[in-house]
């Protein structure tokens, strides 16, 4: 399978939405559907998720990682 990486950054209220949803999908223990850039993922219930921190003198990041395996 090719390696498939798609980025798009989206303004803090349509960050906020995509996030309400991925919480209430974790809390029901239901599938994940989110649109990046053009590309639609599907991410299943049982995903693991983690935060990441990295620091450097002039910048910090915080991210959060959402793993699964193909089916």
């Amino acid at each position: 399978m090719e390696e498939v990486e798609v980025e798009k950054g989206y303004s803090n209220k349509a960050t906020a939405e995509k996030l309400r949803r991925l919480a209430e999908s974790l809390e029901q223990g239901r599938a994940f559907e989110i649109q990046v850039d053009n590309q639609r993922v599907y991410v299943p219930a049982d995903a693991e998720i983690s935060f990441e921190f990295e620091q450097n003198d002039d910048e910090k990041e915080l991210e959060i990682e959402i793993k699964w395996k193909s089916k």
